[in-house]
Parts: C-alpha cells; sequence; structure tokens
C-alpha cells in the first residue's frame, strides 16, 4: 500500500488537531517544491535521517533502438536519486524483522 500526497496531509492533520487541513496543505506544497527547486539548482537535500537527493547527470549517448537495431542518439539527462539514511535504513530492516518473526510465529502455530 503506497502513501499519498493527500493520505500524508491527512495523518499529519490528524495529529496535529490544531492545524488547519489548508495550513498542512501548504507546508507539504511548500517542502516539495523547495526539494524541487534545489534539485533544479542542481544542489544536494539532506534531511538528517530520513535520506538525500541529488541530480546525477548522464552524458550523451548512443543507444538502440529495439525493433530495428539502428543506433540512435540519446541526449544529455539529470535523473534525480534518493540515498536513505541510516536511521531510516535501521527502522526498515528492524521493521522487516518484526513482520518476519510474526509471519515465523504464525507458520509454527499452523504447524502445531
Amino acid at each position: 500500500m503506497s502513501l499519498i500526497k493527500s493520505q500524508l496531509i491527512q495523518n499529519i492533520t490528524d495529529q496535529n488537531p490544531h492545524l488547519y487541513i489548508k495550513d498542512v496543505e501548504r507546508i507539504i506544497n511548500t517542502i516539495f517544491s523547495e526539494i524541487t527547486k534545489s534539485l533544479a539548482d542542481g544542489r544536494r537535500v539532506e534531511l538528517r535521517g530520513f535520506g538525500a537527493f541529488s541530480v546525477q547527470k548522464r552524458k550523451e549517448r548512443v543507444g538502440r533502438n529495439p525493433r530495428t537495431g539502428d543506433a540512435v542518439k540519446v541526449s544529455e539527462k539529470h535523473i534525480p536519486r534518493f540515498k536513505s539514511g541510516k536511521e531510516l535504513r535501521i527502522k526498515l530492516n528492524s521493521a522487516n524483522k518484526i513482520d518476519n518473526s510474526l509471519s515465523s510465529n504464525t507458520d509454527m502455530d499452523s504447524e502445531l
């Protein structure tokens, strides 16, 4: 299951009843806008504990058309990259251990 922006806004509003939905929406939009502007300017965006966004430049190259096999010029591109932070990786891996231990316990229950 994925988390979409409207769900994120609703979750934050539910956890902070003193904030209006419109204010939370404006805050979220501002954060995403600033991240996007920084990446467009070629700057790195680091959110401690969560991860870092950066832009990687791909050089111009010659590719192949998969149908015909003809050489095709592929222009230079800039692509976004994300590297997860240490705290995020730890939390994800500890959640997987908990999920795995729960599923292994249910497997043992079914064997009994």
